[in-house]
């Protein structure tokens, strides 16, 4: 699978991790920035990713910053995204079940590199379910229509 990936300065080397596993899984992540460890802003990466998702370009992405909160705020506020910041494997993967997520955010101060992938596992392996929760995911995005 295409996935987006972007982070900020904080969240740049987990972000080099997370890349090479997702290219040991078989995807293919395209890094959206930045590129280097300099002082950045999370609003703009967040926004990059989110708008190549909400394209349909790319069918998943994921963000990383100091948290995982800020960048996935940003990423929200793009129509169409449903981003998620996840500290843990059961969350990451019940967002997917039931709210059909289609950003993965976390924080590279909150999570170290093999929780990150178990992260990243548990989220990509995940299906949506449709049927209850796809009424819920349908009211989602009637209000972003609003």
């Amino acid at each position: 699978m295409k996935i987006a990936i972007g982070s900020d300065h904080v969240g740049f080397e987990l972000k080099q991790t997370i890349k090479a596993y997702l290219e040991e899984l078989g995807h293919q992540p395209t890094d959206f920035g930045p590129f280097e460890t300099s002082r950045t802003d999370y609003p703009i990466y967040g926004e990059k990713v989110a708008k190549e998702v909400a394209s349909g370009q790319y069918p998943a992405g994921i963000l990383i910053c100091g948290t995982g909160v800020g960048i996935s705020i940003s990423a929200n506020k793009v129509a169409g995204i449903r981003a998620v910041v996840c500290s843990e494997p059961y969350s990451a993967k019940l967002s997917k079940e039931h709210n059909n997520t289609n950003i993965l955010a976390f924080g590279s101060r909150v999570v170290g590199e093999d929780l990150a992938k178990m992260i990243v596992s548990a989220w990509l392996d995940a299906e949506f379910e449709g049927g209850r929760h796809e009424k819920r995911v349908e009211m989602i995005q009637k209000i972003e229509h609003e």
